[in-house]
């Protein structure tokens, strides 16, 4: 395997979860009497330019087809947070009615329908069907299409230029990031600036975080691997914030490296560099023990519900999360032992979890049956969906997250 940014010859591996389909693949009723298509899922590090990337098994459109069935607006936090950058982005960067904001992998409208009702010009581009119309059913112009230097040029040439442009949760999700990001600076003025939301690398080494590892994202990004791809596409980063979402993610700030008036560099870039490497993120020995702690986690989940069936306590989960099935299909859990998953996503609802095969209900599932445990798949959000369950309490029933370690909440 090469490197999907610097076509080094990959050979250091971080870790093997075996084979699964892709995490975003539900299934309706008939689809059960038909096959899935499970890949083999092995995420593997450049030791050249120390980009952390999964092998290649599955085409982005067989990931992202028009059944995609991920909304952002169906977290509340998560509508929080984007409404917050809206407010900082504007202030920080001046932007009104005389501006232009392009959002890639614009989803549902989660994001621009704040920029829309500050009277701000506004484009998402979204691949996914789904998606994609329920943005436009906000009143946002959303271009269907994968993004890239093509699709770049294309919008270019019918005026569009992009004083500020947004990619939350998809920079990990691109198999070709070098042309993703050379996109960027081929559509932003002289003067625009783009931000990049994504899982920080160090976090997730450093906690375990294997369920985050599935097919939909095929890198897995340090500062200092992103730094590099982007000088090498025409990006230049001048800042960079940490962020507690998604279990610990970076924001980064980025002008074209050609910049008609150059910002400067925040010291949070070097820092956060040194701070990278001093962790060992340019070493292989920080990635060596990543595969012994994802065993652990199986296996303390694997216990924890084996010991419950054995006494009688009910176990169903919360949140048909792709890192949820990441975890169960590792674990090899079945609905013997987790009977349903619930999810407030109708979307999802009526549906069953890829691989594992286990239904997805509603909350009312969930009262009605009154289980003695709830597992929490998306842990990233406990904080939200504790709040939300706080009512299984009532039953003496109790809230449960496996990763990084089983904890009961």
């Amino acid at each position: 395997m090469k490197c999907r940014h610097c076509a080094a010859p990959v050979t250091l591996p971080l870790v093997d979860l075996g084979t699964a389909p892709p995490s975003n693949a539900y299934l309706s009723a008939a689809a059960l009497h038909a096959p899935e298509r499970w890949y083999p899922l092995r995420v593997l590090v450049c030791e050249n330019c120390w980009l952390v990337q999964t092998e290649d098994f599955a085409e982005a459109h067989e990931l992202f087809d028009a059944n995609y069935a991920y909304f952002s607006s169906f977290s509340s936090s998560w509508l929080v947070h984007a409404q917050a950058y809206v407010t900082a982005m504007v202030q920080r960067f001046g932007l009104g009615a005389h501006s232009q904001v392009v959002e890639i992998a614009a989803n549902d409208g989660y994001l621009l329908q704040y920029v829309a009702q500050r009277g701000i010009p506004c484009l998402g581009v979204e691949p996914t069907a789904s998606t994609a119309a329920a943005a436009r059913a906000k009143g946002i112009t959303v271009v269907e299409r994968f993004f890239g230097v093509a699709l770049a040029q294309e919008l270019r040439a019918q005026g569009h230029r992009a004083d500020l442009m947004a990619a939350n949760n998809v920079l990990a999700h691109v198999p070709d990031i070098n042309d993703f990001v050379a996109g960027f600076a081929t559509l932003l003025k002289p003067t625009g600036v783009a931000t990049f939301e994504f899982p920080h690398l160090l976090a997730l080494v450093q906690q375990c975080q294997f369920d985050t590892l599935y097919h939909e994202h095929f890198s897995y990004l340090s500062l200092t691997a992103v730094q590099r791809i982007f000088a090498a596409s025409g990006l230049a980063v001048f800042d960079v914030q940490e962020l507690p979402t998604h279990g610990g993610s970076l924001r980064v700030f980025a002008q074209r490296s050609d910049a008609s008036t150059p910002r400067p560099t925040e010291p949070a870039v070097a820092a956060l560099l040194a701070r990278e490497v001093q962790a060992g993120v340019c070493s292989a020995d920080f990635y060596s023990d990543f595969q012994l702690q994802a065993l652990r986690i199986k296996r303390e989940l694997l216990s924890f519900l084996i010991d419950a069936q054995a006494r009688g306590r009910k176990v169903a989960a919360y949140g048909a999360a792709a890192k949820g099935n990441t975890l169960l299909n590792f674990a090899g859990v079945r609905p013997d032992l987790l009977p349903y998953v619930v999810d407030k996503n109708p979307a999802k609802q009526g549906k069953f979890l890829p691989g594992s095969r286990i239904p997805i209900v509603d909350e009312a599932h969930l009262r009605a049956d009154r289980p003695d445990v709830v597992l929490i798949l998306p842990w990233n959000l406990r904080d939200e969906i504790m709040a939300q369950l706080a009512y299984v309490r009532e039953w003496g029933g109790q809230l449960v997250t496996a990763v990084p370690e089983l904890e009961f909440l």
